[in-house]
Protein backbone atom coordinates (compact mmCIF):
# COMPACT_ATOMS: atom_id res chain seq x y z
CA UNK A 1 0.00 0.00 0.00
CA UNK A 2 2.81 1.80 0.03
CA UNK A 3 3.12 2.01 -3.06
CA UNK A 4 0.11 4.35 -3.31
CA UNK A 5 2.30 7.26 -1.45
CA UNK A 6 4.22 9.75 -3.19
CA UNK A 7 7.64 9.92 -1.19
CA UNK A 8 8.69 12.86 0.42
CA UNK A 9 11.88 13.00 -1.51
CA UNK A 10 10.05 13.45 -4.92
CA UNK A 11 7.16 15.66 -3.45
CA UNK A 12 6.71 16.39 -0.13
CA UNK A 13 3.15 18.24 -0.55
CA UNK A 14 2.34 15.37 -2.63
CA UNK A 15 3.44 12.75 -0.10
CA UNK A 16 0.94 14.82 2.38
CA UNK A 17 -2.05 14.77 0.28
CA UNK A 18 -1.73 11.11 -0.74
CA UNK A 19 -1.14 10.10 3.32
CA UNK A 20 -4.04 12.00 4.62
CA UNK A 21 -6.28 10.30 2.16
CA UNK A 22 -5.06 6.98 2.08
CA UNK A 23 -4.61 6.64 5.63
CA UNK A 24 -8.80 7.30 5.96
CA UNK A 25 -7.91 10.31 7.93
CA UNK A 26 -10.01 13.03 5.30
CA UNK A 27 -11.16 13.50 2.33
CA UNK A 28 -12.72 16.46 0.01
CA UNK A 29 -15.65 16.74 0.15
CA UNK A 30 -18.99 18.24 -2.51
CA UNK A 31 -18.43 21.79 -0.89
CA UNK A 32 -15.62 23.55 -2.38
CA UNK A 33 -13.21 23.72 0.23
CA UNK A 34 -14.60 21.88 2.94
CA UNK A 35 -13.49 18.32 4.08
CA UNK A 36 -15.08 15.13 5.23
CA UNK A 37 -13.39 14.07 8.45
CA UNK A 38 -13.30 10.34 8.24
CA UNK A 39 -14.01 8.06 11.23
CA UNK A 40 -10.01 7.00 11.75
CA UNK A 41 -9.34 10.68 11.72
CA UNK A 42 -12.23 11.85 13.55
CA UNK A 43 -11.12 8.79 16.37
CA UNK A 44 -7.45 10.94 16.57
CA UNK A 45 -9.51 14.20 16.91
CA UNK A 46 -11.81 12.78 19.73
CA UNK A 47 -8.32 11.61 21.97
CA UNK A 48 -6.65 15.23 21.13
CA UNK A 49 -9.75 16.53 22.00
CA UNK A 50 -10.53 14.66 25.63
CA UNK A 51 -6.98 15.25 26.27
CA UNK A 52 -7.13 18.41 26.12
CA UNK A 53 -10.84 18.86 27.20
CA UNK A 54 -8.93 17.71 30.40
CA UNK A 55 -6.31 19.35 30.83
CA UNK A 56 -8.47 22.62 30.19
CA UNK A 57 -10.60 21.79 33.26
CA UNK A 58 -7.36 20.97 35.23
CA UNK A 59 -7.15 25.09 35.46
CA UNK A 60 -10.66 25.64 35.80
CA UNK A 61 -11.76 26.21 32.57
CA UNK A 62 -15.86 25.43 31.79
CA UNK A 63 -17.44 24.49 28.57
CA UNK A 64 -19.89 26.08 27.03
CA UNK A 65 -21.24 27.04 23.63
CA UNK A 66 -22.25 30.45 21.86
CA UNK A 67 -24.08 31.03 18.31
CA UNK A 68 -22.66 30.11 15.68
CA UNK A 69 -23.80 33.74 13.55
CA UNK A 70 -22.78 37.09 14.78
CA UNK A 71 -24.79 40.37 13.81
CA UNK A 72 -22.50 41.91 11.24
CA UNK A 73 -22.84 45.58 13.59
CA UNK A 74 -20.53 43.96 16.41
CA UNK A 75 -17.93 43.11 13.91
CA UNK A 76 -17.55 47.15 13.07
CA UNK A 77 -16.93 47.93 17.24
CA UNK A 78 -13.46 46.59 17.00
CA UNK A 79 -11.73 48.07 14.23
CA UNK A 80 -8.31 45.58 14.58
CA UNK A 81 -10.27 42.89 15.02
CA UNK A 82 -13.10 43.37 11.75
CA UNK A 83 -9.56 44.17 9.71
CA UNK A 84 -8.09 40.93 10.74
CA UNK A 85 -10.98 38.74 8.93
CA UNK A 86 -12.97 41.04 6.92
CA UNK A 87 -11.66 39.09 3.73
CA UNK A 88 -12.60 35.44 5.22
CA UNK A 89 -16.26 36.54 6.27
CA UNK A 90 -18.70 34.39 5.16
CA UNK A 91 -22.23 36.57 4.97
CA UNK A 92 -25.81 35.37 5.50
CA UNK A 93 -28.30 37.72 3.92
CA UNK A 94 -31.26 35.92 3.53
CA UNK A 95 -33.74 33.28 5.39
CA UNK A 96 -35.33 31.68 2.98
CA UNK A 97 -35.59 29.69 -0.56
CA UNK A 98 -38.39 29.63 -3.02
CA UNK A 99 -39.10 27.97 -6.31
CA UNK A 100 -37.82 29.92 -9.43
CA UNK A 101 -40.75 31.39 -11.69
CA UNK A 102 -39.01 30.51 -14.88
CA UNK A 103 -38.69 26.88 -13.17
CA UNK A 104 -35.23 26.39 -12.74
CA UNK A 105 -35.22 25.33 -9.07
CA UNK A 106 -34.68 27.55 -6.07
CA UNK A 107 -33.62 30.67 -5.73
CA UNK A 108 -33.12 33.33 -2.89
CA UNK A 109 -36.54 34.85 -2.03
CA UNK A 110 -35.63 38.60 -2.45
CA UNK A 111 -38.36 39.32 0.34
CA UNK A 112 -36.52 37.48 3.22
CA UNK A 113 -33.63 39.79 3.23
CA UNK A 114 -32.55 39.79 6.63
CA UNK A 115 -32.36 43.27 8.49
CA UNK A 116 -28.99 43.10 9.87
CA UNK A 117 -26.86 40.42 7.95
CA UNK A 118 -25.00 37.67 9.74
CA UNK A 119 -21.44 36.82 9.70
CA UNK A 120 -20.70 33.19 10.07
CA UNK A 121 -18.44 32.48 12.88
CA UNK A 122 -14.82 33.23 11.95
CA UNK A 123 -14.01 33.50 15.87
CA UNK A 124 -16.06 34.17 18.41
CA UNK A 125 -14.48 37.25 20.73
CA UNK A 126 -17.11 39.37 19.62
CA UNK A 127 -20.47 37.47 20.00
CA UNK A 128 -19.25 36.13 23.83
CA UNK A 129 -17.89 39.81 25.00
CA UNK A 130 -21.72 41.01 24.17
CA UNK A 131 -23.08 38.46 26.09
CA UNK A 132 -19.99 38.74 29.37
CA UNK A 133 -22.04 42.42 29.40
CA UNK A 134 -24.62 40.48 30.91
CA UNK A 135 -22.64 38.37 33.24
CA UNK A 136 -20.23 40.92 34.33
CA UNK A 137 -21.58 42.81 37.22
CA UNK A 138 -18.96 43.25 40.21
CA UNK A 139 -15.70 41.96 40.76
CA UNK A 140 -17.27 38.86 42.21
CA UNK A 141 -18.29 37.53 38.89
CA UNK A 142 -14.61 37.19 37.86
CA UNK A 143 -12.62 35.35 36.39
CA UNK A 144 -15.36 33.78 34.02
CA UNK A 145 -12.86 30.83 32.66
CA UNK A 146 -14.85 29.71 29.23
CA UNK A 147 -14.23 27.41 26.12
CA UNK A 148 -16.38 25.79 23.46
CA UNK A 149 -15.35 23.42 20.64
CA UNK A 150 -16.81 23.99 18.01
CA UNK A 151 -16.18 24.65 14.21
CA UNK A 152 -15.71 27.87 12.47
CA UNK A 153 -15.31 29.43 8.99
CA UNK A 154 -12.89 31.32 7.27
CA UNK A 155 -13.32 32.05 3.03
CA UNK A 156 -9.84 30.46 2.12
CA UNK A 157 -9.20 30.73 -1.41
CA UNK A 158 -6.36 27.82 -1.65
CA UNK A 159 -7.13 25.19 0.76
CA UNK A 160 -5.53 21.92 2.25
CA UNK A 161 -7.11 19.11 4.26
CA UNK A 162 -6.75 19.90 7.47
CA UNK A 163 -4.01 22.67 6.97
CA UNK A 164 -6.08 25.73 5.76
CA UNK A 165 -9.84 24.29 5.02
CA UNK A 166 -12.98 26.63 4.73
CA UNK A 167 -14.39 25.19 8.01
CA UNK A 168 -12.11 23.81 10.45
CA UNK A 169 -12.86 22.40 13.98
CA UNK A 170 -11.63 23.45 17.02
CA UNK A 171 -11.68 25.22 20.61
CA UNK A 172 -11.98 28.47 21.80
CA UNK A 173 -11.18 29.75 25.00
CA UNK A 174 -12.03 33.29 26.39
CA UNK A 175 -11.44 34.36 29.66
CA UNK A 176 -12.29 37.64 31.76
CA UNK A 177 -10.34 38.89 34.47
CA UNK A 178 -10.63 41.89 37.02
CA UNK A 179 -6.70 42.69 36.61
CA UNK A 180 -3.77 42.87 33.92
CA UNK A 181 -1.60 40.84 35.51
CA UNK A 182 -4.26 38.01 35.86
CA UNK A 183 -4.68 38.02 32.07
CA UNK A 184 -1.17 37.99 31.38
CA UNK A 185 -0.86 35.01 33.86
CA UNK A 186 -3.96 33.02 31.68
CA UNK A 187 -2.25 34.13 28.35
CA UNK A 188 0.74 32.16 29.37
CA UNK A 189 -0.95 29.64 31.57
CA UNK A 190 -2.62 28.41 28.47
CA UNK A 191 0.14 28.70 26.10
CA UNK A 192 2.38 26.32 28.15
CA UNK A 193 -0.94 23.84 28.24
CA UNK A 194 -0.50 23.84 24.27
CA UNK A 195 3.29 23.28 24.68
CA UNK A 196 3.06 20.44 27.55
CA UNK A 197 0.02 18.71 25.14
CA UNK A 198 2.21 19.58 21.98
CA UNK A 199 5.19 17.67 23.71
CA UNK A 200 3.89 14.52 25.65
CA UNK A 201 0.88 14.07 23.17
CA UNK A 202 2.04 15.03 19.98
CA UNK A 203 4.99 13.97 20.52
CA UNK A 204 6.07 17.55 18.94
CA UNK A 205 9.09 19.24 20.36
CA UNK A 206 7.37 22.76 19.84
CA UNK A 207 9.34 26.72 20.67
CA UNK A 208 7.27 28.60 23.15
CA UNK A 209 7.46 32.67 22.53
CA UNK A 210 5.60 35.77 21.78
CA UNK A 211 4.02 36.85 18.07
CA UNK A 212 5.67 39.70 16.82
CA UNK A 213 3.41 42.87 15.85
CA UNK A 214 2.80 41.96 12.62
CA UNK A 215 1.97 38.23 13.33
CA UNK A 216 -0.74 39.34 16.60
CA UNK A 217 -4.23 38.12 16.58
CA UNK A 218 -6.29 40.89 15.32
CA UNK A 219 -7.30 42.94 18.57
CA UNK A 220 -4.89 41.53 20.85
CA UNK A 221 -1.75 43.07 22.78
CA UNK A 222 0.36 40.08 22.89
CA UNK A 223 -0.37 36.53 21.34
CA UNK A 224 1.92 33.56 22.86
CA UNK A 225 2.57 30.80 20.32
CA UNK A 226 3.74 27.19 19.77
CA UNK A 227 5.76 26.59 16.76
CA UNK A 228 6.55 23.44 15.38
CA UNK A 229 9.00 22.52 12.38
CA UNK A 230 7.73 19.63 9.99
CA UNK A 231 9.93 17.46 8.03
CA UNK A 232 10.21 19.76 5.08
CA UNK A 233 11.93 22.64 7.53
CA UNK A 234 8.54 24.63 7.33
CA UNK A 235 6.93 26.32 10.28
CA UNK A 236 2.97 25.24 11.28
CA UNK A 237 1.60 27.61 13.90
CA UNK A 238 0.23 25.30 15.96
CA UNK A 239 -1.41 27.10 18.82
CA UNK A 240 -2.03 30.64 20.02
CA UNK A 241 -3.34 31.99 23.30
CA UNK A 242 -3.75 35.82 23.22
CA UNK A 243 -3.62 38.75 26.04
CA UNK A 244 -6.30 40.93 24.46
CA UNK A 245 -5.85 43.73 27.18
CA UNK A 246 -9.55 45.69 27.58
CA UNK A 247 -9.90 46.30 24.19
CA UNK A 248 -12.94 44.19 23.47
CA UNK A 249 -14.33 45.08 26.92
CA UNK A 250 -14.45 48.85 25.95
CA UNK A 251 -15.73 47.65 22.22
CA UNK A 252 -18.72 46.01 24.34
CA UNK A 253 -18.85 48.61 27.50
CA UNK A 254 -18.20 45.46 29.79
CA UNK A 255 -17.37 46.91 33.06
CA UNK A 256 -17.18 45.59 36.98
CA UNK A 257 -17.50 47.41 40.14
CA UNK A 258 -14.13 46.40 42.02
CA UNK A 259 -14.19 46.24 45.86
CA UNK A 260 -13.41 49.77 46.16
CA UNK A 261 -17.09 50.18 44.34
CA UNK A 262 -15.23 51.89 41.20
CA UNK A 263 -16.24 50.63 37.69
CA UNK A 264 -13.46 49.21 35.84
CA UNK A 265 -13.41 47.69 32.20
CA UNK A 266 -12.59 43.87 32.60
CA UNK A 267 -9.69 42.53 31.24
CA UNK A 268 -9.35 39.26 28.17
CA UNK A 269 -7.80 36.22 27.01
CA UNK A 270 -8.71 34.22 24.09
CA UNK A 271 -6.59 30.94 23.33
CA UNK A 272 -7.30 27.82 20.63
CA UNK A 273 -5.96 25.16 18.34
CA UNK A 274 -7.65 23.14 15.47
CA UNK A 275 -7.93 20.35 13.36
CA UNK A 276 -4.92 21.88 12.33
CA UNK A 277 -2.75 19.48 14.79
CA UNK A 278 -4.18 16.29 12.75
CA UNK A 279 -1.83 18.11 10.14
CA UNK A 280 0.74 18.40 12.69
CA UNK A 281 0.39 15.14 13.22
CA UNK A 282 1.05 13.80 10.00
CA UNK A 283 4.03 16.07 8.25
CA UNK A 284 5.95 16.14 11.81
CA UNK A 285 6.04 12.23 12.00
CA UNK A 286 4.87 10.26 8.72
CA UNK A 287 7.35 8.52 6.80
CA UNK A 288 7.10 7.14 3.05
CA UNK A 289 4.79 4.07 4.71
CA UNK A 290 2.47 6.14 6.07
CA UNK A 291 1.02 7.68 9.27
CA UNK A 292 3.49 7.22 12.34
CA UNK A 293 1.05 7.46 14.95
CA UNK A 294 2.32 8.37 18.66
CA UNK A 295 0.98 6.02 20.95
CA UNK A 296 -1.00 8.68 23.32
CA UNK A 297 -3.25 9.71 20.44
CA UNK A 298 -3.65 6.78 18.24
CA UNK A 299 -6.65 4.76 17.81
CA UNK A 300 -5.36 1.79 18.08
CA UNK A 301 -2.92 0.66 19.83
CA UNK A 302 -1.82 -2.55 19.36
CA UNK A 303 -3.15 -4.46 16.16
CA UNK A 304 -2.87 -8.51 16.54
CA UNK A 305 -2.64 -10.17 12.81
CA UNK A 306 -3.54 -13.88 13.28
CA UNK A 307 -1.92 -16.34 10.73
CA UNK A 308 -3.22 -19.72 9.93
CA UNK A 309 -4.02 -22.33 7.55
CA UNK A 310 -6.95 -24.91 9.17
CA UNK A 311 -10.27 -23.28 11.19
CA UNK A 312 -8.51 -25.26 14.34
CA UNK A 313 -5.53 -23.52 13.94
CA UNK A 314 -7.58 -20.37 13.74
CA UNK A 315 -9.85 -20.77 16.72
CA UNK A 316 -6.41 -21.63 19.02
CA UNK A 317 -4.90 -18.35 17.83
CA UNK A 318 -8.23 -16.11 18.26
CA UNK A 319 -8.66 -17.34 21.52
CA UNK A 320 -4.92 -16.40 22.88
CA UNK A 321 -5.01 -13.25 21.15
CA UNK A 322 -8.28 -12.84 23.16
CA UNK A 323 -7.02 -13.26 26.31
CA UNK A 324 -4.08 -11.01 25.03
CA UNK A 325 -6.73 -8.27 23.94
CA UNK A 326 -8.58 -8.58 27.63
CA UNK A 327 -5.60 -7.98 29.43
CA UNK A 328 -4.51 -5.43 27.31
CA UNK A 329 -7.63 -3.31 27.82
CA UNK A 330 -7.93 -3.97 31.29
CA UNK A 331 -4.40 -1.72 31.43
CA UNK A 332 -6.50 0.85 29.69
CA UNK A 333 -4.60 0.19 25.80
CA UNK A 334 -6.51 0.14 23.06
CA UNK A 335 -6.06 -3.38 21.44
CA UNK A 336 -7.70 -4.67 17.97
CA UNK A 337 -8.01 -8.19 16.12
CA UNK A 338 -7.76 -8.46 12.76
CA UNK A 339 -9.82 -11.49 12.38
CA UNK A 340 -10.69 -10.21 8.33
CA UNK A 341 -10.89 -13.49 6.02
CA UNK A 342 -10.93 -11.28 2.86
CA UNK A 343 -7.12 -10.39 3.55
CA UNK A 344 -3.96 -12.14 3.26
CA UNK A 345 -1.40 -10.94 6.62
CA UNK A 346 1.32 -9.33 4.24
CA UNK A 347 -1.33 -6.75 3.18
CA UNK A 348 -2.76 -6.03 6.67
CA UNK A 349 0.18 -5.57 7.48
CA UNK A 350 0.69 -2.53 5.25
CA UNK A 351 -2.53 -1.54 6.05
CA UNK A 352 -1.65 -0.89 9.49
CA UNK A 353 1.51 0.14 8.55
CA UNK A 354 -0.32 2.82 6.51
CA UNK A 355 -2.54 3.97 9.42
CA UNK A 356 0.23 4.43 11.54
CA UNK A 357 -0.44 1.81 14.31
CA UNK A 358 2.17 1.75 17.07
CA UNK A 359 2.28 -1.85 18.15
CA UNK A 360 1.40 -5.19 15.74
CA UNK A 361 1.73 -8.47 16.92
CA UNK A 362 1.90 -11.35 14.78
CA UNK A 363 1.04 -15.24 15.60
CA UNK A 364 0.90 -18.27 13.67
CA UNK A 365 0.65 -22.07 15.30
CA UNK A 366 4.41 -22.13 15.36
CA UNK A 367 4.37 -19.24 17.48
CA UNK A 368 1.82 -20.55 19.57
CA UNK A 369 3.37 -23.31 20.36
CA UNK A 370 6.52 -22.17 21.14
CA UNK A 371 4.79 -19.62 23.85
CA UNK A 372 5.56 -16.51 21.72
CA UNK A 373 4.36 -13.58 19.71
CA UNK A 374 6.08 -11.80 16.68
CA UNK A 375 6.14 -7.75 18.03
CA UNK A 376 6.27 -5.31 15.27
CA UNK A 377 7.05 -1.73 16.11
CA UNK A 378 5.71 0.99 13.90
CA UNK A 379 8.18 4.08 14.76
CA UNK A 380 11.77 2.03 13.53
CA UNK A 381 10.23 -1.03 11.39
CA UNK A 382 11.82 -3.52 13.52
CA UNK A 383 10.60 -6.55 14.77
CA UNK A 384 11.27 -8.87 17.67
CA UNK A 385 9.94 -12.13 18.94
CA UNK A 386 8.84 -12.11 22.06
CA UNK A 387 7.30 -14.85 25.32
CA UNK A 388 3.94 -14.60 25.82
CA UNK A 389 4.40 -14.39 29.14
CA UNK A 390 4.94 -10.87 31.30
CA UNK A 391 3.74 -9.77 27.43
CA UNK A 392 0.73 -7.76 28.45
CA UNK A 393 2.63 -6.11 31.50
CA UNK A 394 5.50 -5.27 29.42
CA UNK A 395 3.63 -3.42 26.57
CA UNK A 396 3.02 -0.26 28.36
CA UNK A 397 6.51 -0.17 28.44
CA UNK A 398 7.15 -0.31 25.18
CA UNK A 399 4.60 1.93 24.48
CA UNK A 400 5.84 4.79 26.49
CA UNK A 401 9.15 3.95 24.74
CA UNK A 402 7.78 4.68 20.99
CA UNK A 403 5.98 7.56 22.39
CA UNK A 404 9.91 9.01 23.85
CA UNK A 405 11.15 7.64 20.45
CA UNK A 406 9.26 9.96 18.17
CA UNK A 407 9.52 12.68 20.26
CA UNK A 408 13.30 12.28 20.30
CA UNK A 409 13.68 11.69 16.70
CA UNK A 410 11.50 14.70 15.46
CA UNK A 411 13.35 17.13 18.56
CA UNK A 412 16.95 15.63 16.76
CA UNK A 413 15.35 17.11 13.39
CA UNK A 414 14.58 20.02 14.75
CA UNK A 415 17.65 20.81 15.97
CA UNK A 416 19.78 19.74 12.89
CA UNK A 417 17.95 22.08 10.83
CA UNK A 418 18.60 25.31 13.42
CA UNK A 419 21.31 27.36 12.62
CA UNK A 420 22.41 31.22 13.57
CA UNK A 421 22.78 33.82 11.02
CA UNK A 422 24.59 37.11 11.19
CA UNK A 423 24.76 37.73 7.03
CA UNK A 424 21.95 38.82 5.01
CA UNK A 425 23.13 37.11 1.57
CA UNK A 426 23.14 33.79 3.71
CA UNK A 427 20.04 34.04 4.98
CA UNK A 428 18.30 34.61 1.48
CA UNK A 429 20.34 31.13 0.60
CA UNK A 430 19.52 29.03 3.30
CA UNK A 431 16.09 30.31 4.39
CA UNK A 432 14.12 28.18 1.73
CA UNK A 433 16.15 25.25 2.07
CA UNK A 434 13.89 24.20 5.04
CA UNK A 435 15.53 25.50 8.35
CA UNK A 436 14.99 27.39 11.17
CA UNK A 437 17.34 30.62 11.59
CA UNK A 438 17.84 32.37 14.42
CA UNK A 439 18.76 36.35 13.77
CA UNK A 440 18.78 39.69 14.90
CA UNK A 441 15.96 41.96 14.72
CA UNK A 442 15.95 45.23 15.09
CA UNK A 443 12.04 45.10 16.39
CA UNK A 444 10.47 47.22 13.50
CA UNK A 445 7.36 46.37 11.57
CA UNK A 446 8.96 47.88 8.35
CA UNK A 447 12.45 45.59 8.76
CA UNK A 448 10.10 42.55 9.37
CA UNK A 449 7.90 43.39 6.26
CA UNK A 450 10.87 43.46 3.94
CA UNK A 451 11.87 40.62 5.03
CA UNK A 452 8.88 38.88 4.49
CA UNK A 453 8.79 40.13 0.72
CA UNK A 454 11.45 39.70 -0.42
CA UNK A 455 11.99 35.86 1.47
CA UNK A 456 8.72 34.79 2.27
CA UNK A 457 9.89 34.38 5.44
CA UNK A 458 8.23 35.51 8.88
CA UNK A 459 9.16 35.89 12.24
CA UNK A 460 7.52 32.40 13.87
CA UNK A 461 8.33 33.49 17.20
CA UNK A 462 10.35 35.58 19.88
CA UNK A 463 11.12 32.78 21.53
CA UNK A 464 11.07 32.04 25.71
CA UNK A 465 12.63 28.45 25.91
CA UNK A 466 14.07 26.40 23.75
CA UNK A 467 16.97 28.65 22.21
CA UNK A 468 19.11 31.05 24.08
CA UNK A 469 18.41 34.15 21.86
CA UNK A 470 19.40 37.34 24.58
CA UNK A 471 22.49 38.92 22.66
CA UNK A 472 23.63 42.24 21.57
CA UNK A 473 23.93 42.24 17.69
CA UNK A 474 23.36 43.61 14.63
CA UNK A 475 19.78 43.26 12.70
CA UNK A 476 20.45 40.58 10.14
CA UNK A 477 18.67 42.90 7.53
CA UNK A 478 18.73 46.42 8.35
CA UNK A 479 21.74 46.73 10.28
CA UNK A 480 20.44 48.34 13.26
CA UNK A 481 21.27 47.44 16.75
CA UNK A 482 18.74 44.11 18.56
CA UNK A 483 19.69 42.59 21.75
CA UNK A 484 18.04 39.86 20.59
CA UNK A 485 17.40 36.70 18.48
CA UNK A 486 14.25 35.59 17.02
CA UNK A 487 13.02 32.38 14.24
CA UNK A 488 12.37 32.86 11.55
CA UNK A 489 11.51 30.45 8.87
CA UNK A 490 9.07 29.87 5.84
CA UNK A 491 5.85 28.62 7.52
CA UNK A 492 2.30 27.16 6.27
Amino acid sequence: MADQITKRSENYSQWYNDLVVKADLAEQSSVRGCMVIKPYGYAIWEKMQRTLDDMFKATGVQNAYFPLFIPKSFFSREAEHVAGFAKECAVVTHHRLMNDPDGKGVVVDPSARLEEELIVRPTSETIIWSTYKNWIKSWRDLPILCNQWANVVRWEMRTRLFLRTAEFLWQEGHTAHATAQEAQEETMRMVNVYADFARNCLALPVIVGHKSPNERFAGALDTMTIEAMMQDGKALQAGTSHFLGQNFAKSFDVKFANKEGELEYVWATSWGVSTRLMGALVMAHGDDNGLVLPPALAPIQVVMVPIFKTAEEHDAIIAKMQELKAGLEAKGHSVRIDDRDTLRPGFKFAEWELKGVPVRFAMGPRDLANGTVEVARRDTLTKSTVALEGLVDSVEALLADIQKGIYEKALAFRASHVEKCDDWEEFKAKIGTGKFLLCHWDGTAETEQKIKDETKATIRCIPVDSFVCEEEGKDIYSGKPSSRRVVFAISY
